[in-house]
């Protein structure tokens, strides 16, 4: 269920404001977005698996925390990073 570290890699390349970030706000969202759309696919098929369905949700909240953070600090970066990652608002 985990991301491959190329995924990651890709993830973090695309994302990152330069070649040393891993840790910016975006890189996190968009890592975190990434796991919530494989643990969505997994919990389609696994609809008993509880324990993966309140990882999901602590995700969910994590991204949430870092979005309301980003619109709060850098607006015109928070409504890039949602139109490129899909989310809606």
């Amino acid at each position: 269920m985990a991301l491959t570290k190329e995924q990651k890699a890709e993830i973090i390349a695309k994302y990152a404001k330069n070649g040393k970030d891993t840790g910016s706000v975006e890189v996190q969202v968009a890592l975190l977005t990434a796991q919530i759309a494989r643990l969505t696919e997994h919990l389609k098929a696994n609809k008993k698996d509880t324990t993966s369905k309140r990882g999901l949700y602590k995700m969910i909240g994590q991204r949430r925390a870092l979005l309301d953070y980003l619109a709060r600090e850098d607006r015109e970066a928070y409504l890039k990073l949602i139109s490129e990652l899909g989310l809606r608002k």
